[in-house]
């Protein structure tokens, strides 16, 4: 799951919100680094990781994409599937997704510290409301030239947003039917 599922699955409570970001930054054992309400959110993103990894549905969703792309699959579905939640939001949240995001942007406004990489670009995720662009699948075509130039090898991922609009349909599908079944691993 990429930035948009994590904060939704997360909790809603500042340090919830944090700590579902804080995932993906923070990295090594915890152990008292931080407030254990941010920790407790950091664990459950790494829970959500490693059930999202080995669940069978998104096995079978990373099998859709050519054997030469399955290195970069699951950084494309997660891309993906953030698009799906974005797009659907109404079926899984009641608040409006730019109330949410807009939210979520306080939150990172007012923490001082940050995870110096997250700190980085919680204001550009904040001003190109980066969240809320996930509705527009075209925003996916940006993200992954964006991930590319980081890579050292971008040639991984080109001809990867072409790869999407072909399996569009069966990936929605999917996502469908796995994130339920996420949401309930994640409440529990």
């Amino acid at each position: 799951m990429n930035y948009l599922a994590h904060l939704h699955l997360g909790g809603d409570s500042p340090a919830q919100l944090l700590g579902s970001l804080y995932g993906d930054f923070v990295k090594g054992p915890l152990a008292g680094r931080f407030p254990a309400d941010l920790e407790a959110a950091i664990r459950l993103h790494r829970q959500i990781d490693a059930f999202t990894d080995r669940h069978p549905l998104v096995e079978q969703a990373r099998a859709r994409f050519p054997a030469e792309r399955r290195r970069t699959s699951g950084i494309l579905l997660d891309l993906f599937f953030d698009h799906c939640l974005a797009r659907d939001w109404a079926d899984y949240h009641a608040e409006p997704l730019p109330q949410f995001t807009g939210r979520v942007y306080e939150v990172l406004a007012a923490q001082r510290e940050l995870p110096e990489r997250l700190a980085f670009i919680a204001p550009r995720m904040a001003a190109q409301d980066w969240l809320g662009s996930y509705r527009e699948f075209a925003v996916l075509e940006q993200v992954i030239g964006g991930m590319s130039r980081r890579l050292s090898r971008p040639q991984l991922l080109a001809g990867a947003m072409q790869e999407l609009e072909r399996l569009y349909q069966p990936l929605s599908d999917d996502f469908r039917e796995f994130y339920p079944q996420l949401q309930v691993f994640a409440r529990s």
